[in-house]
């Protein structure tokens, strides 16, 4: 199977996702400012999300450049992946509208961490399908932000009940860490190509 299928199901599902969390956002009834300062929580909660269903959008939009085939196993990594990236709504949505208290953020966290260990699935299934010499394996290299982000994940989840907002704010710290697209893919290609 190509991976054009593969791609569209990902871009289809996180097109829901990200729809499915802005149509929880409530519109307050007014026109005054002063009604968007209790919506604060509730829309740090959605940028933040927002961000990392974008990050991994893009992630994995650029694994898949370094993919030649699609095996069964990425299939159901995918889906894997999907699975985790699908409950960030429902997190986020109880994350917000409790002010970020221990539980839901440290919930959050897990859900976070639960979606890196699958997308490090996928990308290991991508790999292994792709053979020794995969374009994938090269680009990934040590790949240190793929390592520290699941401890941070831990420690976020763990810090939550000291202090939600120092967990929260390693989810941030995570989410900047991703930002800028991985170049090393793009990269690699470049060179292959050439």
């Amino acid at each position: 199977m190509g991976k054009t299928r593969l791609e569209a199901f990902f871009d289809g599902v996180v097109a829901i996702i990200i729809t499915i969390m802005v149509l929880e956002l409530k519109v307050p009834h007014g026109d005054s400012i002063e009604l968007l300062y209790p919506l604060a929580p509730v829309i740090l909660s959605y940028i933040l999300s927002f961000i990392y269903l974008g990050i991994y959008w893009n992630n994995h939009h650029h694994m898949l450049h370094a993919c030649q085939k699609v095996t069964g196993s990425m299939l159901w990594a995918n889906l894997h992946l999907l699975f985790w990236l699908s409950l960030i709504p429902f997190t986020t949505g109880w994350m917000g509208e409790n002010h970020f208290a221990p539980l839901p953020a440290a919930v959050y966290g897990l859900v976070l961490l639960m979606a890196a260990i699958a997308y490090f699935i996928l990308q290991q299934r991508i790999i292994a399908s792709q053979g020794e010499g995969s374009i994938l394996k090269k680009a990934v290299g040590g790949d240190w932000k793929g390592k520290l982000s699941p401890v941070l994940y831990l420690a976020g989840i763990a810090l939550a009940f000291v202090s939600q907002w120092i967990a929260v704010a390693i989810y941030v710290i995570v989410a900047l860490m991703w930002l800028l697209p991985d170049r090393r893919i793009e990269r690699v290609l470049a060179r292959t190509n050439s």
